[in-house]
């Protein structure tokens, strides 16, 4: 396999958005009528798949998007507080540094995900930042991406921490690692049947490094 691009997920997977989105969310619970989330039932929620979720919740499929974003919008208010997944920027320095392209795709909105490369100082680290809102439209928005850039599905790998980030790229058949350090816990991701399932960003290196040999290229590094 000759990886050429790695695309990863945000939320969850590169920026620590999980306290922020669970306040936001039950503060929106009585606008759009489901009951807010205990920290007991949050537990239970993260075994859960995205698609189980969302039927226990009971929230109309026709009302996610505006849910959706309304939660953005209320993320962005937050948005300098958020923090990177520790550990993360040594790996993503390395990658840059043998000369992978790096891309995000995710369901955040593009305006929120760049404010966070701004403050974390990471937007060289990025080539694309791609989003699409539709919560169980991801596929749609890796294959637009693909199509777009010209993308052999071969060359590129894809890393996101929930089961819908798996689904989508078996459906594009590109490689894709999960990472347990995100929303769903290991065991139901385990299900999902990625590619890889790694516990530390470490790990993705390593994944990388068996799959391809690219020689170095370029050397940006971000603190």
């Amino acid at each position: 396999m000759s990886v050429k691009v790695i695309l990863f997920d945000f939320d969850g997977t590169l920026a620590d958005t999980f306290t922020a989105i669970v306040k936001i969310s039950n503060s929106l619970a009585g606008e759009f009528g489901y009951q807010p989330t205990s920290a007991e039932k949050l537990e239970q929620v993260r075994h859960l798949s995205s698609r189980e979720i969302i039927k226990q919740s009971g929230i109309s499929r026709f009302r996610i998007p505006f849910l959706l974003k309304k939660v953005q919008k209320l993320l962005r208010e937050d948005i300098q507080s958020l923090t990177p997944i520790p550990g993360l920027i040594e790996v993503l320095n390395d990658l840059k540094y043998e000369g992978y392209q790096l891309g995000i795709l995710t369901s955040n909105s593009a305006e929120n995900v760049n404010l966070f490369l701004e403050n974390n100082s990471w937007v060289k680290l990025f080539d694309f930042v791609d989003s699409g809102s539709p919560i169980f439209g991801k596929e749609k928005v890796i294959r637009k991406f693909l199509k777009k850039h010209n993308f052999n599905p071969a060359d590129v790998i894809y890393v996101g921490d929930e089961t819908r980030d798996i689904e989508a790229a078996q459906k594009n058949t590109i490689k894709v690692v999960a990472v347990s350090w995100g929303f769903n816990y290991k065991e139901v991701l385990a299900k999902y049947q990625p590619d890889f399932l790694i516990d530390e960003p470490q790990e993705l290196s390593e994944v990388v490094s068996n799959l391809d040999n690219s020689k170095v290229k370029s050397k940006v590094f971000c603190y």
